[in-house]
């Protein structure tokens, strides 16, 4: 349809998507309960795969199903140990690239919305 835009890019594209994924993982990176949830010595194939999906999921380019196939979130992570906590710390460090990403206040919910309830969907264990 003409003149449809998607939320991808209403935020501003990719730009806004490696803004956020990239301090993120900044937070992530320093973080002692989740660093040890990425095995790869560098985060940037990671971050890569996040930004991939968070574009295709608000409508940008389908590059992450294309290379990856359906996301399979839930399988994709059980080999870790999701706990409630280490899931408001991975929200914490979401928290802090939509900050920094300065969406408007109902582009900031929507996304914040869809995090927050991925976060509490990926939980697979109780605290340790």
């Amino acid at each position: 349809m003409v003149g449809v835009t998607t939320f991808y890019e209403e935020i501003g594209g990719m730009e806004t998507i490696r803004t956020i994924v990239d301090t993120f993982y900044a937070g992530v990176a320093e973080d002692p309960l989740l660093r040890p949830m990425y095995p790869e010595e560098d985060l940037g194939p990671a971050a890569d795969r996040f930004a991939l999906f968070l574009a295709q999921y608000w409508g940008g380019p389908s590059t992450y199903g294309e290379t990856r196939g359906h996301p399979r979130l839930r399988m994709r992570h059980g080999p870790f140990a999701v706990t409630p906590g280490s899931a408001q710390r991975w929200l914490v460090h979401f928290r802090a690239g939509l900050d920094k990403a300065a969406l408007t206040e109902e582009q900031d919910a929507q996304f914040w919305d869809y995090v927050t309830h991925a976060a509490q969907f990926m939980v697979n264990s109780p605290e340790l």
